[in-house]
C-alpha cells in the first residue's frame, strides 16, 4: 500500500538576500515606502516589460487604483466595467470600490476566461473599460478584445493577479492592455505576503496611481529629495502652499512599505526557477489528465500561449458519477490539498444580490462555481507528488466507475 504523502496548496519562502534586507531595514527604522520600494517598482517593470510599475498594498488595490485613473479621463462614477463572471471575488469588489458598476460576461469552460464574443453584448454608452482577467495564468483571449476595445473607445485593465510568466502571442500578459493588475499575495509566485502591483507604459497614468496611492496628492514624484535627504525640493512651495499637502484626488491610503518590498525584492531573484517548477509540474499534470478527460475538464496551454501556472483547475464533467464534493472530500482524505474554484460574482455571491443578476444567468461560471476546484502546483512540488497525484485520482475514478457500473 502506498504511504500518502502530503501536497498543500501553496508555500512562501523568504530568501536569505531578503532576509538580510530586512534585518537592515530593522536596524534603520525607516520602514514606510522608501528606496526599496522604488528599487522593487523598478525591477518589477523590467521583469514584466513595462516602462512603469506602481507598487501597491494588495492585488485588490491594484485592481481599484488602475480604475481610479479612468476618472482623469473623463470617467464618471456610475458609470460601466466589464468583467468576467468567474474570478476571485477581489476583481468584482474593486469595480464597486473605484465607484463604478460592473458588467458581467460568462466565461468559456475550456479557458476559465471571459468569452470574447458576449463582449459587445453589454456594452452601451457608460462602458468606460474592459477588464479581463487570466485566471489560473492561463491568457485571456487578449486580441479580440483589444479590437473590441479600440472599436468603441476603452480602457482595457488586465487583471493579470495570478498571471505571473504568462506569454499571449509573444507578448508578457500585462504589456497588452493598458494598465495591468498584478497580486503579490503569500500564494501566488511572485510574493511580498500582501502587496501589488500596476504595470503601464503610460508615465501619465503612472503619475496619477503614484497620487492615488498616497491619498491623492499632487507630490506625485518617482523619488522625493526630501526623504532621500538631499536638497529642498524646487516643486515642494507653489503660491505658499506647500504640495506635499495639497491633494487634487480622492485618493487611497495603499503605499506598498519597505519590509514589503524586501522580500518581493529576494522572491524576483528566485522567481525563474519558481515558474519553471511551476511550468514543468502544470505540464505534466496537464499531459497526464488526458487519461481522465471523460470525466474531469482541465485547461490546457495552446499553441499562441504559454502559462504561467497560479494553479491547477480541475472540473467535474456533466455526466460524471461523482461530484466536485466527494472529489474534494477524497483528496483531503490522502493528503492533497484542495480549494473550490471561484463562484460567479453575480449570482452566487450574495455580496452582489444587488445588481439583480439572477440564477442561470451564466451557465459556465456557474457550473465552475459547482464543480470545480484546484490544487497546488507550486515550486515545492516535485515529479513525485505529481504521479502521487495522478495515482490518487486515478484511484478515484476507478472506484467510483465500478461502483456505479454493477
Amino acid at each position: 500500500m502506498t504511504k500518502n504523502i502530503s501536497v498543500p496548496f501553496g508555500t512562501m519562502s523568504v530568501t536569505e538576500d531578503a532576509k538580510k534586507l530586512v534585518a537592515e531595514l530593522l536596524e534603520s527604522g525607516r520602514l514606510s515606502s522608501g528606496k526599496y520600494v522604488r528599487r522593487f517598482e523598478e525591477e518589477y517593470a523590467q521583469l514584466i516589460g513595462t516602462k512603469e510599475a506602481v507598487a501597491l498594498s494588495s492585488g485588490t488595490d491594484a485592481d481599484i487604483l488602475a480604475l481610479a485613473v479612468l476618472y482623469d479621463y473623463g470617467a464618471k462614477r456610475g458609470d460601466e466595467v466589464i468583467i468576467p463572471a468567474l474570478s476571485f471575488v477581489a476583481t468584482g469588489n474593486a469595480v464597486l470600490h473605484a465607484g463604478f458598476k460592473p458588467v458581467f460576461v460568462d466565461v468559456e469552460l475550456e479557458t476559465l476566461n471571459i468569452n470574447p464574443n458576449k463582449i459587445e453584448e453589454v456594452i452601451t454608452e457608460k462602458t468606460r473599460a474592459i477588464m479581463p482577467v487570466h485566471l489560473m495564468g492561463k491568457p485571456a483571449e487578449m486580441d479580440k478584445i483589444m479590437a473590441i476595445a479600440i472599436k468603441h473607445k476603452l480602457f482595457v485593465i488586465e487583471d493579470a493577479a495570478e498571471a505571473h510568466g504568462s506569454i499571449y502571442k509573444g507578448r508578457n500578459v500585462g504589456t497588452i492592455g493598458d494598465m495591468a493588475a498584478y497580486s503579490l499575495y503569500v500564494a501566488h509566485m511572485i510574493s511580498t505576503i500582501e502587496g501589488g502591483v500596476v504595470t503601464t507604459d503610460n508615465q501619465e497614468y503612472a503619475e496619477i496611481l503614484r497620487s492615488l496611492r498616497s491619498h491623492g496628492r499632487s507630490c506625485n514624484c518617482k523619488s522625493c529629495v526630501i526623504n532621500k535627504g538631499e536638497a529642498t525640493c524646487a516643486k515642494r512651495f507653489k503660491n505658499g502652499n506647500d504640495i506635499r499637502f495639497i491633494f487634487q484626488r480622492i485618493g487611497y491610503s495603499s503605499k506598498m512599505n519597505e519590509l514589503e518590498a524586501a522580500i518581493g525584492l529576494g522572491n524576483i531573484k528566485v522567481w525563474p526557477t519558481y515558474l519553471a517548477r511551476r511550468r514543468e509540474n502544470f505540464l505534466y499534470l496537464s499531459e497526464q489528465f488526458k487519461k481522465f478527460s471523460s470525466h474531469l475538464l482541465t485547461i490546457h496551454e495552446e499553441k499562441h500561449e504559454t502559462i504561467g501556472p497560479h494553479a491547477f483547475p480541475i472540473i467535474v464533467r456533466k455526466g460524471s458519477e461523482f461530484s466536485r464534493d466527494q472529489l474534494s472530500k477524497y483528496l483531503s482524505n490522502n493528503g492533497i490539498d484542495s480549494r473550490n474554484m471561484f463562484l460567479s460574482m453575480p449570482t452566487q455571491c450574495p455580496g452582489f444580490s444587488f445588481l439583480g443578476y439572477m440564477l442561470g444567468r451564466f451557465p459556465n461560471a456557474e457550473y465552475i462555481g459547482q464543480q470545480g476546484l484546484h490544487i497546488g502546483i507550486h515550486q515545492d512540488i516535485g515529479l513525485k507528488e505529481c504521479d502521487y497525484i495522478i495515482m490518487i485520482f486515478e484511484r478515484f475514478i476507478s472506484n467510483y466507475v465500478k461502483n456505479n457500473s454493477k
